[in-house]
């Protein structure tokens, strides 16, 4: 026991905090330890018949008296041995269930953490989180405290054995337990400390692998072969020293408590050999009480491991909270889709964002509006905040000020999974999965059927391609689907996109990383996916040609940027600050009249929006279009 409260301060809140998750397998958890008790019951019984030959047997010579103890010593081996099999099976069944349990709720907060956080995390570190350090805690919640029950219960049995044998030589072995738990006391905290850098050299080592295989054209390009062959080995330097240190601490503790054991056992033996010679107990009862003293060491030594594993899984634990600490940036606890499908009115209204409160604002008071199977451009240099428009609307983030709205509907209204499935964001990395051709397109809506994945493919102008591909449909993409070229991953995108089928359409620079023809080639699909959806496209590129309905310039400095009046007339709403009787939607519009005007410090409209607009316009006015009021959708 007294091992055992040297890692009670890292086990219990670790234990407290996860036996949720091994709740539901609990009746497996109480069968595997009632079995491995009734293991350990049957070695007590077993040495117990082994004094009984000793004296009964060998002792007197008859043979006669041999058979009875023999056959139930086979009973009792046999009945231990089925216990040991069947409880280690339903204890590892519980431990695999509370490991897919804990990694399925530890991904599932990842996808609702925000993504600036997940763009700044090392990917291999965080994979060996959602590995490695969930094993460990697992290790530790349900098999270790298996291990240790079972280990409590044995050193209690076979400990009141020996007491019932002899208690002066059972009291002469208690005297130096204390030696035990000094011995993880002083192990176990400098081993969570390394436990705790091994892990983070083994997230390292993770990083540089994913990294360098992810970049290797770019790192042979560049002839950065040996700086990253360094960064490897730094990193695995790294590992190393923790490893070594972890391993001399845990190689440590095994032959200092076998020093102690020997103490223990020398000690007993030479009292037993003076209790012998002076007849107060029996030859068979001194190599009972021996071989209780041998079933009694190895429990505690693995009540010493207790604590090292607290001390590791506590560890494991502190990396996991470095992400299960993380809030999610938006959370409506997986409300369903209420099945809800958009017209596809969407009104941006005085918004204003920022990514951390301390952050410079992203956006201010914005403001615009499209119209069903209108086409909206965002426009404006880098950095201005044209992707965080699209990762708003998405819900990604939800605005610090103003709203937006859908067909006059506030999304933070909607259910997550309603609002995303009337939007569909075509990203400038052309985002491929690996897996085939098909499975790709049909990630857009898996329930599609084969001839609508295919129609998609036509209209993307991406079946030609594709059937040309050695196994067509079937080819593998490859990872991240470089396989394929820049076009073809773009039009497989774009496939993918037509076939979801949603009102909304986010186009967020299309022909990025495309030459000209490809990008030329990929404008025809492009408008059949515009053609008759909301659409909102982000480009630099100047010789894309599309015919906007309005273009909305973002200015590079938000803190600098002139007020911008409101694109459109917003639908009817109830506006909570409109005047008693005053008409709501045009109590959202109502601006200042300076707003309207051009800003002193606007300056001319750039080149590549006078492109798009023929014209210089105002920065962030676009032309006002009548607005259709239209039912809101239903609500959670």
């Amino acid at each position: 026991m007294a091992v055992m409260l040297a890692g009670a301060e890292n086990a219990w809140p670790t234990i407290k905090r996860f036996w949720p998750l091994a709740e539901p397998d609990r009746s497996l958890i109480f069968a595997g330890g009632a079995l491995a008790v009734l293991a350990a019951a049957a070695e007590v019984v077993a040495v117990y018949l082994f004094g009984v030959i000793t004296d009964d047997v060998l002792t007197s010579g008859d043979v006669s008296a041999f058979w009875a103890p023999a056959a139930t010593w086979l009973v009792v081996a046999i009945v231990g041995a089925v216990a040991t099999f069947v409880g280690g099976c339903l204890v590892a069944l519980a431990g695999e269930r509370f490991l897919l349990r804990l990694r399925d709720r530890t991904f599932a907060h990842v996808q609702r953490v925000p993504l600036d956080f997940l763009d700044q995390s090392r990917l291999g570190d965080l994979m060996t989180r959602l590995t490695d350090d969930i094993e460990s805690v697992e290790g530790f919640v349900v098999s270790g405290m298996i291990r240790t029950g079972t280990a409590l219960v044995s050193v209690v049995a076979f400990a009141t054995c020996a007491f019932l044998i002899r208690w002066e030589l059972a009291l002469a072995a208690c005297a130096l337990i204390p030696l035990f738990w000094l011995v993880s006391t002083v192990i176990g905290g400098r081993f969570q400390a390394a436990a705790a850098e091994e892990r983070a050299g083994n997230g390292g080592i993770a990083t540089v692998v994913e990294e360098s295989l992810s970049n290797q054209a770019v790192i042979r390009a560049y002839n950065r072969q040996a700086d990253e062959q360094e960064r490897l080995h730094r990193q695995g330097t790294a590992f190393l020293r923790a490893r070594m240190a972890e391993t001399r601490l845990g190689s440590m503790y095994g032959p200092l408590v076998g020093v102690v054991e020997t103490v223990c056992v020398l000690a007993v033996l030479g009292m037993g050999a003076w209790e012998l010679s002076a007849g107060r107990i029996s030859l068979g009862g001194l190599l009972s009480f021996a071989a209780y003293l041998g079933y009694l060491y190895p429990p505690i030594q693995s009540l010493g491991q207790f604590s090292l594993s607290a001390a590791e899984a506590a560890a494991a634990v502190e990396r996991l909270d470095d992400v299960l600490t993380v809030p999610p940036s938006v959370d409506d606890r997986d409300a369903p889709d209420n099945g809800w499908r958009a017209r596809g009115r969407v009104d941006v209204v005085d918004v204003g964002f920022r990514y951390t409160p301390t952050a410079r604002p992203t956006l201010e008071r914005l403001t615009f509006g499209a119209d069903p199977g209108e086409l909206v451009l965002l426009a404006g240099p880098s950095g201005a905040g044209k992707s965080t428009v699209t990762k708003l609307l998405l819900r990604f983030y939800d605005p610090g000020a103003g709203r937006i709205m859908i067909d006059g509907v506030d999304i933070r209204l909607m259910p997550l999974r309603t609002l995303r499935s009337n939007v569909t964001l075509l990203h400038q990395e052309s985002q491929l999965f690996s897996g085939s051709v098909y499975d790709n397109i049909a990630y857009g809506r898996p329930s599609a059927s084969s001839a609508e994945v295919l129609a998609a493919a036509r209209a993307a102008d991406a079946h030609d391609f594709v059937s040309g591909l050695p196994e067509g449909y079937r080819t593998d993409v490859g990872h991240r689907g470089r396989l394929l070229s820049g076009g073809q991953r773009q039009r497989v995108a774009i496939a993918r996109a037509l076939l979801r089928d949603t009102p909304i359409l986010v186009l967020d620079e299309p022909t990025t990383g495309l030459d000209r023809e490809s990008a030329a080639r990929i404008m025809g699909p492009l408008r059949r996916l515009m053609s008759g959806r909301t659409t909102i496209l982000i480009t630099h590129d100047t010789h894309l040609d599309v015919s906007p309905t309005r273009v909305v310039h973002l200015p590079a400095t938000p803190a600098a940027r002139p007020p911008i009046a409101p694109a459109t007339r917003p639908p009817a709403v109830q506006n909570p600050a409109a005047p008693t009787g005053a008409d709501p939607a045009v109590a959202i519009s109502q601006k200042p009249a300076s707003r309207m005007g051009r800003h002193p410090a606007a300056g001319a409209i750039p080149a590549e929006v006078s492109r798009f607009i023929g014209r210089a316009e105002t920065p962030g006015i676009v032309r006002p279009s009548p607005a259709a009021a239209t039912p809101s959708p239903p609500q959670r």
